[in-house]
């Protein structure tokens, strides 16, 4: 017997930024889809557009592919669309595809706007190849211009990390705020959301946050095998 799942289908994005540029290269990414396919799905507005480009591949061609997707949002709405997903415990993917949001000339990105940066990165690390899919927003000449970079901690070590952070060259740093309720975001992992900035950031910035005790993950990806779509 199966749920009504009707209920879940009324997840969605509302108001998509730059929608015809996203939705562009979400049908770019779509056509690279092949049957029997692992797939790593990201989180964001971009990668729900490309969710949905591909379940229509998929419907279409008649054609087999297991999602392993980085957040509730994306798994409710992969089984919406009749996609069947696995964890990085059962599958490894064959390729994934994820927004961001800033790329540099590096192709350093920041990401975790919506908090599943830790997914995120477990999922590029995974993967052979993945495809990060950004519109001419997302370019940027230097990190931190427009974001900060977020940080997933420990609650009881947000004390200790914003004092090792600023150390290490961290300013401004808040803590993530939830939106229509009191208190702090809380992740998926049970945690909390730093967001931070840093005005020279190196190729041994990322490390050095995650080297904190404490810091579960950040949204800085610095070194990982990307291919920039736009």
């Amino acid at each position: 017997m199966n749920w009504d799942n009707s209920i879940l289908s009324k997840i969605t994005f509302d108001h998509i930024s730059n929608i015809e540029e996203k939705q562009k290269v979400a049908n770019k990414i779509s056509e690279k889809v092949k049957d029997g396919d692992v797939i790593g799905f990201g989180s964001g507005t971009t990668s729900y557009l490309t969710a949905i480009a591909i379940a229509k591949k998929v419907q279409k061609e008649k054609i087999k592919i297991t999602a392993i997707p980085t957040s509730y949002e994306i798994k409710i709405l992969c089984s919406n669309l009749e996609i069947p997903t696995a964890s990085l415990l059962e599958k490894k993917p064959d390729w994934s595809f994820d927004g961001a949001d800033e790329v540099d000339n590096n192709n350093w990105l920041i990401k975790g706007r919506g908090a599943a940066m830790f997914k995120e990165k477990m999922n590029i690390a995974n993967s052979p190849i993945t495809y990060i899919l950004i519109d001419k927003s997302k370019k940027v000449d230097k990190l931190c211009k427009n974001y900060k970079i977020p940080v997933e901690v420990y609650p009881e070590a947000l004390n200790y990390v914003k004092s090792e952070l600023l150390k290490i060259g961290a300013s401004d740093i808040t803590i993530r705020k939830a939106i229509n309720k009191d208190g702090p975001i809380i992740t998926e992992n049970g945690n909390i959301i730093l967001d931070i900035k840093f005005a020279n950031i190196t190729n041994n910035t990322e490390k050095q946050i995650k080297s904190l005790v404490g810091v579960i993950e950040s949204g800085l990806f610095i070194g990982y095998n990307v291919e920039i779509v736009e």
